[in-house]
């Protein structure tokens, strides 16, 4: 019993002695515990910046580059600030700007006076398609001009003015959309053209104004879901050299690689498409022009359609097909290096950049294309082409009660 008693005194100053040691943890784990968990936190974190760019920096010095933002593509260092200030001068943009809005304005007001005096329904439809043509060019250099433009006079900053990356998705959305169209409508014109000039007699290839708009519209539409792949998941916009704009992301990641190769062939594609259709269609047309035996028709009408189509054609054709092959080198050249190329070279953003300054001129020169490929400005170019009997038909032998019957806009609609 003594000795029981004599253990339990000498236990409890090592009782009392345990008490605050326990409450010294306590309070290092209060206070001491942001250190180490700073510690084993600071491992991952440089982790976390190493995935996606690596060391790379943000537009605005920031070490944040992950892989899910838009920030990060091109490398944004001060030693090159003067020749980027030198390369993007805010009054070129601005001048661009405004020539192409001013431009596609003047159109919008011709094509709109000159439905109003159509009779013939091929002409009117395909008065449909210039419409929504410089509709969409007019409403492309407005949307990305209001968010160049500012930035250049600003200079904001990107990381701060839009850290979500809307800004910069809805910049890359209208990229594609507006640089999408054209070249689908371009296509589609020149489709309505071959059908009509080849099967005149066909009631199928009669487009009317109202379905003439619903095309149209599936092609706004069909832009539209194109344009929003990478924010539902497909690829990535992102800010683009010099940080004023941003695009599809040529690096060699599978989303990335898909969605810019589905952008530029389906752009070579309407290109091609195009050409096709107005090679046969101009052929076809000399073809009867020269025929003599020939249903009476006016024949200014076509030729001015076909001259407006072949400008457009080749418009395109030089703005586009540079960047869109472009895109598709630059990607197939990287797919080797896939998952060790974190930023493209500076001469890759800067060719970029020139290319899609090439683009821009294809939403200036479109609505001049029709403003002085009219039939009014034709016939004093080429005297010769007044109004006077034409030759439409593809069919000499037909039965001549049966062309009686056929009226003017049945024929070669």
């Amino acid at each position: 019993m003594q000795s029981t008693l004599q253990h339990l005194l000498h236990s409890c100053p090592a009782a009392e002695h345990h008490v605050p040691e326990q409450g010294g943890i306590g309070a290092s784990t209060g206070r001491g515990h942001a250190p180490w968990s700073q510690a084993r936190s600071t491992p991952e974190a440089a982790g976390r910046s190493g995935m996606g760019w690596g060391d790379m920096e943000t537009p605005n010095g920031s070490a944040a580059g992950q892989s899910d933002t838009c920030f990060g593509v091109f490398n944004a260092s001060d030693s090159r600030t003067n020749a980027q200030t030198s390369i993007t001068s805010p009054w070129f943009s601005t001048a661009f700007g405004l020539i192409g809005l001013c431009s596609n304005l003047f159109a919008l007001c011709v094509l709109l006076s000159s439905s109003r005096k159509l009779s013939s329904q091929a002409r009117s439809s395909f008065l449909v398609f210039l419409c929504g043509l410089v509709v969409t060019d007019f409403m492309g250099l407005l949307v990305t001009a209001s968010v160049i433009i500012p930035y250049h006079f600003i200079k904001f900053a990107w990381a701060e003015v839009d850290p979500g990356c809307h800004l910069c998705n809805f910049l890359g959305f209208s990229m594609v959309f507006f640089g999408q169209c054209p070249l689908l409508l371009g296509a589609t014109m020149a489709g309505e053209r071959f059908f009509g000039i080849n099967h005149p007699f066909s009631r199928s290839t009669s487009i009317s104004k109202r379905r003439a708009w619903s095309i149209v519209g599936l092609v706004w539409g069909f832009s539209c879901l194109l344009g929003l792949l990478p924010v539902l998941g497909l690829g990535r916009y992102t800010l683009q050299y010099p940080g004023s704009w941003c695009f599809l992301t040529l690096l060699p990641d599978t989303g990335n690689v898909i969605f810019c190769l589905l952008f530029a062939l389906l752009g070579i594609f309407s290109v091609l498409l195009s050409f096709i259709f107005n090679t046969v269609s101009v052929v076809t047309l000399c073809r009867v022009y020269h025929d003599r035996e020939s249903v009476q028709r006016r024949r200014d009408s076509e030729v001015e359609m076909m001259v407006q189509l072949v400008g457009i054609m080749i418009i395109a054709t030089i703005c586009w097909m540079p960047l869109l092959i472009f895109i598709i080198q630059t990607v197939l050249q990287q797919l080797p290096a896939s998952g060790r190329i974190q930023m493209l070279p500076t001469e890759t953003q800067k060719m970029l950049l020139i290319y899609i300054r090439m683009v821009t001129w294809n939403q200036i020169l479109d609505p001049w294309v029709y403003i002085l490929f009219r039939r009014a400005v034709l016939q004093r170019i080429y005297p010769s082409l007044r109004p006077r009997p034409s030759i439409i038909s593809l069919y000499p032998m037909l039965n001549p009660s049966l062309r009686r019957k056929l009226t003017t806009d049945s024929v070669l609609q």
